[in-house]
């Protein structure tokens, strides 16, 4: 019988160490400045405003018109927006986010998630290499921006 073909790297894997984590956090304080918020995404129910960084997404933002900025991550809205008021909130908001001082290890992606606060919500996941050293964009959001032409 012929063993199954592993899919992931597993227990070859180096295991997160505070100092990638550190390093993660000080690359995302660097980059923040330099994120942009790009054309909004209409949906069905709301808006989303993708956060761009050298032309690639790192997430998307909902805009939540009930409270004139964004939403919490994990709690989209419900109400629609007009976009233009999406892109001029999300854009302010960007300039008064911060980092948290945390990282959290996603195990299947080898690699860390920096949150971005605003107000005192958590309003944005950046990702990061194991090692702390590069940003991962968010492949798909950026396909779907480069098809609607953003």
């Amino acid at each position: 019988m012929v063993p199954p073909v592993p899919i992931r790297r597993g227990y070859h894997r180096k295991p997160p160490r505070p100092e990638d984590a550190e390093n993660a956090i000080e690359l995302v304080k660097q980059a923040l400045p330099l994120f942009i918020a790009g054309k909004p995404l209409e949906r069905p129910d709301h808006v989303d405003v993708p956060v761009l960084y050298l032309g690639f997404a790192i997430d998307a933002v909902h805009y939540d018109p009930a409270i004139g900025g964004p939403a919490p991550k994990g709690a989209p809205p419900v109400e629609k927006a007009s976009p233009e008021e999406a892109l001029e909130s999300i854009s302010r908001a960007l300039s008064e986010a911060h980092v948290l001082e945390g990282a959290e290890f996603r195990e299947p992606e080898d690699s860390w998630v920096v949150p971005v606060s605003w107000r005192g919500l958590i309003v944005l996941h950046v990702r990061v290499s194991a090692d702390g050293k590069k940003l991962i964009p968010d492949y798909h959001l950026t396909e779907e921006v480069r098809r609607h032409g953003l």
